[in-house]
Parts: C-alpha cells; sequence; structure tokens
C-alpha cells in the first residue's frame, strides 16, 4: 500500500499558510481537511496540495514528513514556487 508524504496550503490574503502530514489516502485525507475534520490546526480553512512524495513504506513516509516539517528551508522553497 503506498503512503503519500502531502504539503497542503491556504492563502489568507497575501499569506501562505502551510501544512505537512502524511496518508495512504490523499483524496480522502483532503477532503477531511477541507471539512474541518483533519488536524485540528487545518480547521476553518480550504486547503489546496501543493506537493506530494510517494513511499512503498509507511515508515519512510513517517520520516520524510518529519524532515519536512522541520527543514524551514525546503518549505519556504517549495511555498515560493506556488506564490
Amino acid at each position: 500500500m503506498p503512503y503519500f508524504v502531502y504539503l497542503i496550503g491556504n492563502y489568507k490574503k497575501t499569506k501562505l499558510t502551510t501544512y505537512v502530514g502524511y496518508t495512504n489516502n490523499l483524496k480522502k485525507r483532503l477532503s477531511l481537511h477541507n471539512n474541518g475534520k483533519g488536524a485540528k490546526f487545518t480547521r476553518g480553512r480550504t486547503w489546496n496540495i501543493l506537493y506530494t512524495e510517494k513511499f512503498n513504506r509507511k515508515n519512510e513516509a513517517i520520516s520524510r514528513e518529519y524532515y519536512i516539517k522541520k527543514n524551514r528551508k525546503l518549505r519556504n522553497f517549495i511555498k515560493n514556487k506556488y506564490k
């Protein structure tokens, strides 16, 4: 079963807010975020997928998610591609 690491974004005025997570069902997870049933941080916003990576093992996806969350330089690089 494939796992995905994703970065979703939301524009509020001119500021782009991002969130990083992992899942095995990308469409369902995005729907949960947009319907207020995802992570608490994502509630009340409309999200769009900005970036995804696919992995064969869950522990690989979790490790990559952690790396992206902690690496501000990488997140800013991805964010700047979508401004």
